[in-house]
């Protein structure tokens, strides 16, 4: 009597979305925060600024008005990753030259236009490129809400440093009371501010 065939081993199944979704945990949830000092009022002026809770008492609000998080990306040195990342938040405009509109908020590469409004940039170690959030044509006493996704290229390994530059210890205060659905409950809403929350909607493997 002849023994029974051991069973055919199963092929490996392919990387799933939400697997490799994983080497990008350390980014996914990133929250810029510019805080207005005191309380939000009752009912703001429209078009009010406010001080920056970022620069402490006696600070220099030209070196202090600022923010940075250096984040390890995960993944395979070597090997580059398509990243789909959803910006979600509530700012104002800055503008920005020498580099490439892609949509109305996202600027790629080049320089800030202005030495007054709040600057949201990402920079990526390699392959080496930096991006701004919060673009428009003009900056003013407005504020307004974002929402839009964008895929940017990301080396295994690479650093992702997230930079946020108020540049003179003002910003334009939430004066609308604007609400953004569904971001961190840590996150209080109306936030008396502004802010960007970064989520990390796909990661695919570049061929």
């Amino acid at each position: 009597m002849s023994e029974p065939k051991p069973a055919e081993p199963k092929p490996a199944e392919p990387a799933k979305a939400d697997n490799l979704k994983a080497v990008a945990a350390s980014i996914d949830g990133y929250v810029f925060k510019f805080p207005c000092k005191g309380t939000m009022p009752e009912t703001p002026k429209k078009g009010a600024d406010a001080d920056s809770a970022l620069v402490p008492a006696g600070g220099d609000p030209k070196k202090q008005d600022n923010f940075a998080a250096d984040k390890t990306f995960g993944g395979t040195k070597g090997k580059h990753y398509l990243v789909t990342l959803r910006f979600r938040g509530v700012v104002e405009p800055m503008k920005y030259k020498n580099g490439k509109m892609d949509g109305d908020y996202f600027y790629v590469g080049g320089e800030p236009d202005n030495g007054t409004y709040n600057i949201y940039k990402i920079a990526v170690s390699s392959p080496e490129s930096h991006f701004f959030l919060n673009r428009q044509d003009a900056v003013g006493h407005r504020i307004f809400k974002i929402d839009y996704t964008k895929t940017i290229e990301i080396e295994g390994q690479s650093t992702v440093k997230f930079t946020g530059d108020g540049q003179n210890g003002r910003l334009i205060s939430n004066f609308e009371k604007l609400v953004v659905p569904d971001v961190s409950p840590e996150i209080k809403q109306p936030f008396h501010g502004q802010f960007v929350q970064v989520d990390v909607v796909d990661v695919v493997e570049k061929k």
